[in-house]
């Protein structure tokens, strides 16, 4: 392979590179090791809040939220906050036909059943559908898949007048925000995720949002509060718990004082961690401008969106086309990721591949879904290797679908 920074041959920066830990997370880290207080009820005292405590009320103030609590992942988040809105086995949940394994598991985990809605070109779900769809269930969980967001005002109306209540599942859009207001906060319930491949880096973690007190008080005693939830920063008055607490069951999935420590400061320096993924987004973007076979999944105007990962369509091009796009890219040390491979690999796998729930019929979703290649944005990346990124895929492109690199 070439080095970095040629404009020629292979790439040769891993695609999968974390950015490091803060040096200040990283002496928070040791200092609570050598404590050995990493459990987050496991504090000097009820006078001095750990850790999770305090990473709980300053992202509850960052996304402009009452409540916070923290949790193991973000897939067990999505499971807390459908169970804290009483959904139960044989209930239906209507969901995004394009979304990750995780967010269909997290319906399956409850015992309840995905209803799939169908997917725009724009890799949002199909408004349209979902009005059509909105009467089956009283529950929406919104994937906002690879970080890009429907028109949130026309959701919030049709499920406000179906009385469908709205989780956001925001693993892919913390710091994003529509219209401004902050992604997750538009639904009743917000979850993210901290795992190492989402925007603040703990391995695994999740983040549980909500301005419902009782939704709120039932996420902390799910999570494993015991009867500490007093001892919570950024959760509701001890009324809240009153009753709730001798009937909401311990599923315990706590987060603990060593990941909210290393998370702290990450949480402080998003902002800045957003401007650089959309510059490096924007270079890629440029770079892959009218690229043979390739069309652009355009960010909608109103979303301010994060840019940690970008997204094109090979509308309509063969598979054998596509497969030699993302083996020829492969060769070149760039990884795409196929939604339309006829196997699941790594991370990558669609609804039809979930054999535990339904599979409805929806053949646009299935064009676009299958058309989708996917690509991350390393912040490891600089602006030039962005650009060599893009002209290896313009080549590859050309090669595989025809047409000028």
């Amino acid at each position: 392979m070439t080095r970095k920074g040629d404009t020629a041959g292979a790439f040769s920066r891993s695609f999968t590179e974390p950015a490091p830990i803060p040096e200040e997370g990283i002496a928070a880290a040791v200092a609570l090791m050598r404590s050995g207080r990493l459990h987050r009820y496991g504090d000097a005292g009820d006078d001095e809040p750990g850790e999770v405590a305090l990473f709980e009320r300053e992202f509850a103030a960052f996304v402009g939220a009452r409540y916070c609590v923290a949790l193991a992942s973000g897939g067990y988040a999505l499971s807390t906050a459908l169970r804290a809105l009483g959904v139960g086995p044989g209930d239906s949940v209507l969901c995004n036909a394009f979304t990750l394994a995780p967010v269909a598991g997290a319906i399956a985990s409850v015992g309840a059943v995905p209803v799939y809605v169908g997917t725009s070109a724009d890799l949002t779900i199909d408004l349209d559908d979902l009005a059509a769809k909105a009467g089956q269930a009283r529950v929406l969980l919104l994937s906002h898949m690879r970080g890009h967001i429907c028109d949130m005002d026309r959701l919030t109306e049709i499920c406000a007048r179906a009385r469908v209540a709205v989780i956001e599942d925001c693993a892919h859009t913390m710091g994003a925000t529509w219209n401004g207001r902050p992604s997750g906060r538009h639904g009743v319930i917000g979850c993210y995720s901290t795992q190492s491949y989402k925007h603040l880096d703990s391995g695994e973690g999740g983040l549980l949002v909500s301005d419902d007190a009782d939704i709120a008080a039932r996420a902390i005693l799910l999570s494993g509060s015991y009867m500490h939830f007093g001892r919570h920063l950024a959760a509701p008055p001890a009324e809240a718990f009153a009753a709730l607490r001798y009937e909401v069951p311990n599923v315990s999935g706590r987060m603990d004082n060593l990941r909210a420590a290393i998370l702290r400061p990450q949480l402080r320096k998003l902002p800045e961690r957003v401007e650089a993924w959309r510059s490096r987004y924007r270079v890629l973007e440029e770079g892959l401008r009218d690229a043979a076979g390739l069309v652009p999944v355009v960010q909608h105007p109103q979303a301010g969106f994060t840019g940690s990962s970008i997204q094109f369509l090979a509308l309509d091009q063969p598979p054998e086309a596509i497969a030699a796009l993302v083996a020829g890219c492969a060769a070149r040390g760039v990884v795409l990721n196929w939604f339309g491979a006829p196997e699941p690999e790594g991370y990558t796998s669609r609804y039809d591949s979930w054999r535990f729930a339904p599979v409805p019929d929806l053949p646009e979703s299935d064009r676009i879904i299958r058309a989708t290649l996917d690509m991350r944005i390393p912040l490891a990346f600089s602006l030039a290797d962005c650009a060599q990124v893009a002209r290896i895929i313009r080549e590859e492109a050309a090669r595989a679908f025809g047409g000028a690199g």
